[in-house]
């Protein structure tokens, strides 16, 4: 049975998703912040993107960087922003700074006994940012993204 990501509003300017994973919060976290496994996880494939590249420096005050490309358009697409806090295996806070509208997002990771509770909160600068970005479908994908950790993190 695939665990369920649920995704809530808890007001007009957060989106909140939770997951829980079959796996310890330290495998989740390098699944997080670690490129080689990354690129395995986070593009959605029904998106048809695909990933260019992956620079992940996570680390207080570090920085990320992901270019995809999708078939629809010979420009790539780049995604960037910084590290405000990271705990290891705990916690990864960053900023979305490919427009002024982006979200920061707080990543928390709660061990559950070999298992993994994930919270992902996002706090938009505005409800027509987190309006926008739920009416461009670009928060629908966390469930298959979740679903190909979950496949990632898989024994064996």
């Amino acid at each position: 049975m695939t665990p369920a990501t649920t995704t809530e509003r808890p007001s007009p300017r957060e989106l909140v998703v939770t997951r829980i994973f079959d796996a310890p919060p330290h495998l989740v976290f390098k699944a997080w912040t670690t490129p080689a496994l990354f690129l395995r996880w986070w593009a959605p494939k029904s998106f048809g993107i695909t990933f260019l590249s992956c620079d992940i420096d996570a680390r207080t005050g570090g920085s990320y960087r992901f270019v995809f490309g999708h078939p629809a358009t010979e420009q790539p697409m780049a995604f960037h922003g910084r590290y405000l806090e990271v705990v290891p295996d705990a916690k990864l806070v960053w900023t979305n700074e490919e427009s002024p509208e982006g979200q920061v997002s707080t990543l928390t990771l709660e061990d559950l006994g070999g298992r993994t509770r994930l919270v992902l909160h996002e706090l938009y600068p505005s409800v027509e940012a987190l309006d926008e970005a739920m009416e461009s479908g670009a928060n629908g994908a966390y469930p298959e993204q979740f679903d190909a950790l979950d496949g990632l993190l898989a024994p064996g």
